[in-house]
């Protein structure tokens, strides 16, 4: 396995991090990864240990004000900015894996980026993949989201901490202890970022019967961050027949970091493989 790391340039001169984990031989397809709120894209090294061995080549990058990319945490002017970077890494993508088969994997915050995405441009897509998609109020206080939209038109910039419970992401108090004492992770949430997040939701379930890419779903049961009612609704809502929801009894808010993480990345792995 080959890992390499770099930055590419947005839309606006932004630099955005990026990584990769491709296969000494050359990828059979390649997975594209949108991490979620706070986080970064080294945090799913139990996906790249899985996948790589089976062929598969694994791209993340850190969101715009995420990681180890430029920008104020958590800051963004409008929803579009996170679609136009998106766009920008696949095309970085494709140039380095031409003609390879191309999925897409977005987790919470990057599930609800990820879905709009191939909602609007679906075009090349073999499948996406949705894990803990916030698809509905996210675990914040809402006084939190109240305020957001209120904030979001006279100081669009201000910070809050998000409140987010930490021992809500996993079982297993490793995984809890690694992301609190991650430099690289964050809570703070913008006003705009807040105010965008919800209109996005809304249009993104509001044009589930639209989707027309292949579509799997992992989502804990006991999820208090993304609740997994929002998963079930969405998923009741595509037409598209094919179509897959893996709901994992009794798992927070990351299946691929949960004990018992083996049983929901080796269903991601099965359904790729299943989809070339």
């Amino acid at each position: 396995m080959s890992h390499s790391q770099g930055t590419f340039e947005a839309f606006d001169g932004t630099a955005l991090f990026y990584q990769s984990w491709v296969p000494d031989d050359g990828p059979r397809a390649v997975l594209v990864i949108a991490h979620g709120f706070g986080e970064h894209s080294g945090r799913y090294g139990n996906v790249v240990k899985v996948l790589v061995p089976r062929g598969i080549a694994v791209y993340g990058f850190d969101l715009r004000g995420h990681g180890r990319s430029q920008g104020q945490r958590s800051y963004i002017r409008d929803w579009s900015e996170y679609q136009r970077d998106l766009r920008s890494f696949l095309d970085l993508v494709r140039s380095q894996q031409p003609d390879r088969p191309l999925f897409l994997m977005g987790h919470s915050l990057g599930g609800q980026i990820v879905l709009e995405y191939v909602l609007r441009d679906p075009e090349g897509f073999r499948g996406v993949v949705a894990s803990g998609p916030t698809l509905t109020r996210p675990g914040i206080h809402p006084l939190l989201i109240a305020l957001s939209r209120i904030l979001s038109r006279i100081l669009p910039r201000l910070t809050l901490d998000s409140g987010l419970d930490a021992t809500a992401i996993s079982r297993d108090p490793a995984v809890v202890e690694a992301y609190v004492s991650d430099p690289l992770v964050h809570s703070q949430g913008t006003a705009r970022l807040g105010a965008e997040m919800m209109k996005a939701i809304d249009w993104v379930c509001a044009r589930a019967a639209e989707l027309r890419v292949p579509l799997l779903i992992l989502h804990g049961s006991a999820d208090r961050l993304s609740p997994p009612e929002g998963s079930r609704a969405f998923f009741d809502r595509v037409t598209l027949t094919d179509k897959e929801l893996r709901e994992y009894a009794d798992y927070y808010h990351e299946p691929h970091n949960d004990t018992g993480w083996e049983q929901p990345v080796a269903d991601l792995a099965d359904w790729l493989e299943g989809h070339l």
